[in-house]
């Protein structure tokens, strides 16, 4: 009797593993789970009515996650690849649609064409007036694009606190669960329920930065941020926090700060090491659009110096520039003041005009707007391709995990028949038993 007891015991825990298994078929970052069972030898040195051959039944000694721990880290790996491509076209996209969508390069070309209008017709008010039109529209296209680029750099510092304050915030709750394992019994539904949360929690790290790993026997987990020989984030029950800084010169810096120092450390995964990524971008484009800006105001400035106006007088500055190279604005409002002549020529001369075309040529403005649109639409193009191949490898990566630790109906509902066959036989053994027993007790 004690036998089948410890039978339906047994069993019956299975049946209740096998059942949350069947339950929670669909839980992200839920890993099946098996009982343990053994043995009940019987005591040592046993000489009474009882054969010490026999045992004593089975007794389930507590469950275990079906988990690979390798598996669970390539999927970590992947996902930190895949985040920084992702994070990386986001921010490219942004910087496209910021150089493109104040039509500089049109309006720099139509403002060298304007300025061919006036040197077919020097006296002419009206080429002179379109000339001016054209001119504000390409310093209001640089001042517009220049501050798009700003608006992307100060939306990247505000994506960029919430990604380490959300890092933060996992830290600290795996710092919780460390704790919580701490002080869990080994082989309980609690244990598991808390591995299954810290290997979530783990997951959702690598999405925002490269982690490196380490657990110990009780599985708490050791995490340093940017690699093995980065710094400490999250030992035991204690977490860091991390801090992002962009420098004037659009560098990017991230620090790690726990038990009152503070670390450095380079991203080269997840959305972090993306934002490192776009940081780069913002700052050379903005760099390559300031210098654009700075010669183009410059050059044709120059070009009106040298000339003279419809009156005969030196030519004034057509460009003032403000805080930012790419903060033009037009000053020269005078279509007469527009020096079209070369010195000494008179009204209808159109010689300086030619110093516009040597300026547009030489200068290359136009081509180098559309080399800074074409440059970052490649990159973007090519990050794209490597995130699709990155996407594969992630999903390999998951069902290679899955396999292992997933829950498969078929192989549940095969451990629900034999569990619940071993049930029934436990619990006829009991009925046998007691049968027997009653059998005996009637013949005396």
């Amino acid at each position: 009797m004690s036998i089948g007891a410890s039978g339906v015991r047994a069993y019956q825990t299975a049946l209740t593993t096998v059942a949350d298994n069947i339950a929670n078929t669909g839980t992200a970052g839920y890993a099946r789970r098996s009982t343990d069972m053994r043995e009940i030898a019987a005591p040592g040195g046993i000489t009474n009515n009882r054969d010490p051959n026999t045992g004593s039944g089975v007794l389930a000694t507590g469950l275990s996650r079906s988990v690979d721990q390798f598996r669970t880290a390539d999927v970590r790996s992947a996902s930190a690849d895949l985040a920084r491509s992702e994070t990386g076209i986001d921010w490219l996209g942004r910087v496209q649609s910021a150089l493109t969508g104040n039509q500089l390069g049109d309006r720099l070309t139509g403002f060298f064409t304007s300025a061919n209008a006036v040197a077919a017709d020097p006296t002419a008010t009206a080429p002179r007036s379109a000339m001016l039109e054209s001119a504000s529209a390409a310093a209001g296209a640089f001042a517009a694009t220049g501050k798009a680029l700003d608006n992307v750099a100060a939306d990247l510092d505000g994506t960029a606190d919430n990604a380490v304050s959300t890092l933060d915030a996992l830290g600290a709750a795996l710092a919780r669960i460390n704790d919580g394992l701490g002080r869990s019994a080994q082989g309980s539904g609690a244990r598991a329920n808390l591995l299954d949360q810290r290997d979530q929690l783990l997951e959702q790290m690598s999405a925002i930065t490269d982690v490196n790993v380490t657990t110990d026997d009780i599985g708490r987990s050791t995490v340093r941020l940017g690699g093995a020989t980065g710094p400490l984030f999250v030992a035991g029950n204690d977490a860091g926090n991390v801090t992002y800084v962009r420098g004037d010169s659009g560098a990017v810096s991230f620090a790690v700060h726990r038990s009152g120092s503070s670390t450095t450390f380079s991203p080269t995964g997840g959305a972090l090491a993306g934002v490192v990524d776009a940081a780069a971008r913002i700052t050379s484009a903005r760099d390559q659009l300031d210098r654009i800006a700075s010669d183009f105001a410059t050059g044709v400035n120059a070009v009106q110096a040298q000339g003279r106006d419809l009156d005969g007088n030196a030519g004034a500055a057509m460009f003032a520039t403000g805080t930012a190279p790419t903060d033009l604005s037009l000053v020269l409002t005078d279509p007469r003041g527009i020096a079209a002549a070369g010195v000494g020529g008179g009204p209808r001369d159109n010689s300086n005009l030619v110093a516009f075309a040597s300026l547009r040529s030489g200068g290359g403005f136009e081509a180098s707007t559309t080399a800074l649109v074409s440059d970052n639409a490649a990159t973007l193009a090519a990050r794209k391709q490597v995130a699709e191949a990155q996407g594969a490898i992630r999903d390999g990566a998951i069902s290679a995990r899955d396999a292992a630790s997933g829950v498969n109906l078929d192989s549940e509902a095969v451990d629900l028949m034999r569990f619940q066959q071993a049930y029934s036989a436990s619990s006829r053994v009991i009925q046998v038993a007691r049968e027997t027993l009653q059998s005996i007790l009637d013949i005396r």
